[in-house]
């Protein structure tokens, strides 16, 4: 049986450095009045392959899983089902002292820096940090660390300093940092730039793309802001409610989306010509994203959606391919290209 949000078995093969195979996570529900309460499927069956050196674009409105995704992807968080395949390896459940040696190449990038620095740390034993666990010398570490401060656009000078002393865009570029101390393979990054101001954004996804240049890294792009993952992404994953409901190459889901929630996202994107603006069609969904505690029948955003008829009311549909065998939508009636 095929897994409910996998890939379509006709996508192209592919040699992945990350596979993820029906990933879920179910969290208890908070019990109230001491009546016990209905436990939250935050990841529901999530399936996605990322290449070295290829960037992945998971987009979606506040809530719907994707930061949960990228935690259980490193491991902070326990996946409740699934699989996670790293370099061919399934570390889905390998206990924690064993993972070490796969953690240096697999690292994270937090939404906001301030909160994932260490405060009466100062930047260098923060950058040197995951060399010490791993078994280097603290000489070698702090060398490294002001190599990787000149590398992400801030001198050595500032290896005696505090968080507290940095602007947001910096203490961002000092978690990149960090993030870069083991020579890690594949990146998740967390909504990296949405805590910061537009023009310092522009910035950090320069940084990251010369990054991901030089150094070969792959990177799964975490973020709300679908102008960011256009200029950042090779392919793109649309999630609604736990479930990855269309994925694709850029073009083809920016372009020809298929699923309506995908169309009606994109229609929020403000586009720079005034003119265009003012005469494309927007796209309002209906009422508010449904509680992952009490998912609606069948597909998950027929109570939003203007397509949805009596299939969609009972019947969840499943991963296929759309127009192409590289890219696939969850959907009863998805928009042929």
């Amino acid at each position: 049986m095929t897994p409910p949000n996998a890939p379509a078995a006709t996508a192209r093969p592919t040699t992945a450095l990350l596979s993820v195979r029906d990933l879920a996570k179910t969290f208890p529900g908070r019990r109230r009045l001491g009546r016990p309460a209905a436990p939250v499927r935050a990841v529901d069956g999530v399936g996605f392959d990322l290449e070295a050196g290829r960037t992945l674009g998971l987009v979606g409105e506040s809530g719907c899983g994707k930061s949960t995704t990228g935690r259980m992807l490193v491991r902070l968080l326990e996946p409740t089902a699934g699989t996670i395949a790293f370099d061919g390896q399934d570390i889905t459940h390998t206990p924690q002292r064993r993972l070490r040696p796969t953690r240096r190449h697999l690292q994270m990038i937090f939404q906001d820096p301030y909160s994932s620095l260490n405060p009466r740390q100062t930047v260098a034993r923060i950058i040197a940090e995951p060399l010490l666990v791993q078994g280097g010398s603290a000489r070698d570490a702090r060398v490294k660390a002001a190599e990787l401060l000149d590398l992400v656009g801030l001198g050595h000078e500032h290896l005696d300093r505090h968080p507290h002393e940095f602007s947001g865009g910096q203490a961002q570029r000092i978690g990149i940092a960090r993030a870069l101390a083991t020579g890690p393979r594949l990146i998740v990054a967390d909504e990296p730039v949405s805590a910061l101001d537009v023009s310092v954004q522009a910035q950090i996804v320069n940084l990251l793309e010369r990054l991901q240049d030089e150094l070969g890294l792959a990177l799964l792009f975490i973020a709300h802001d679908l102008s960011v993952v256009r200029r950042i992404c090779d392919r793109v994953a649309v999630m609604y409610l736990g479930r990855i409901v269309e994925i694709g190459t850029k073009r083809e889901v920016y372009e020809t989306p298929a699923h309506p929630y995908t169309r009606a996202l994109l229609s929020a994107v403000p586009l720079p010509d005034p003119v265009a603006e003012r005469r494309r069609e927007r796209i309002l969904l209906l009422g508010d994203p449904p509680s992952p505690a009490s998912p609606p029948s069948g597909c998950a955003f027929h109570p939003r959606c203007a397509k949805a008829q009596d299939v969609c009311r009972t019947r969840r549909p499943v991963l296929e391919a759309v127009g192409s065998p590289t890219r696939q939508a969850a959907c009863h009636f998805p928009d042929s290209p």
